[in-house]
């Protein structure tokens, strides 16, 4: 019983330190996401001089991050 615990134990480590991996890479990629978006949107409104907008097509890509970040640190609990 000891010897499944242990190994159950390792398994369960394994799986936390892979999710941190996973987590951390996450966030660097939406970071990576935001900063292309704000570029493209910075192109677009310098490619638009009259005023009109066309900002409004692109979409945000907070609205779901947060929810997905949300979830992953509850799954983690």
């Amino acid at each position: 019983m000891d010897r499944l615990n242990s190994k159950l134990y390792l398994q369960n480590c394994y799986i936390m330190k892979e999710n941190e991996r996973l987590r951390k890479k996450a966030q660097l990629l939406n970071q990576e996401n935001q900063a292309l978006l704000s570029e493209l949107k910075q192109k677009l409104s310098k490619g638009n001089p009259k005023g009109k907008s066309s900002n409004n097509n692109i979409p945000d890509l907070n609205l779901g991050s947060s929810s997905n970040q949300n979830h992953a640190n509850t799954s983690s609990n």
